[in-house]
């Protein structure tokens, strides 16, 4: 099943506020994402088995090393409304009192500490380009892209020091090879884990 994108309706209005009441009246089926990227709302499908388990393996891992103030979200939006962008990533590190005092169902992406993305078939690209543009503009310190669906092999890639929509790659590995998250997680992840076999 492919993402599919739902038309801006005028009722709405113009601008990041119209984008927004769309998004939050937008229904999608049970379990799918609806996102906004690059101000265009996207539905996309529910995640598969393997894509729910690399999430929790690597929330399990962040769980022992993060600091008690700071949570793990996996259903948590993140706005970018420099880049028309609301984002539901697949896994969100920020502070626990930002999100808990948050009364408008995302939390500005520049509040998170690491975001997470693991490409699904029908929607990699937005992973791999928009979605990172928008990540980078908003400031947000590291980027970790779990690829399952790389052109040549599933890799993990962690980005860092964001510079306007860009940034910088720290290190890339191949599923099963271990990789290296820098303070302040300081955490090795084992990647074999990612893959089905």
């Amino acid at each position: 099943m492919s993402a599919l994108t739902v038309e801006h309706q005028p009722q709405y209005g113009s601008g990041w506020d119209g984008l927004v009441r769309l998004w939050e009246e937008s229904d999608g089926p049970e379990g799918s994402r609806v996102e906004i990227i690059e101000g265009i709302v996207t539905v996309s499908p529910p995640p598969d088995g393997m894509h729910n388990d690399i999430a929790d393996e690597l929330a399990e891992r962040l769980y022992a090393v993060k600091p008690k103030e700071w949570g793990i979200y996996q259903t948590l939006g993140v706005a970018v409304p420099s880049r028309e962008g609301l984002y539901v990533p697949d896994l969100v590190v920020a502070p626990k009192q930002l999100v808990r005092s948050e009364p408008l169902g995302y939390l500005p992406a520049a509040a998170s500490e690491l975001i997470v993305e693991i490409t699904s078939k029908s929607n990699a690209v937005h992973d791999r380009i928009s979605k990172p543009a928008g990540y980078a503009r908003a400031g947000v310190p590291f980027y970790l892209l779990i690829d399952r669906w790389a052109p040549v092999e599933p890799t993990v890639t962690l980005f860092g020091d964001p510079q306007n929509d860009v940034y910088r790659p720290l290190s890339t590995v191949k599923f099963g090879e271990p990789f290296h998250l820098p303070e302040p997680f300081d955490l090795t992840i084992e990647t074999a884990a990612f893959s089905p076999d």
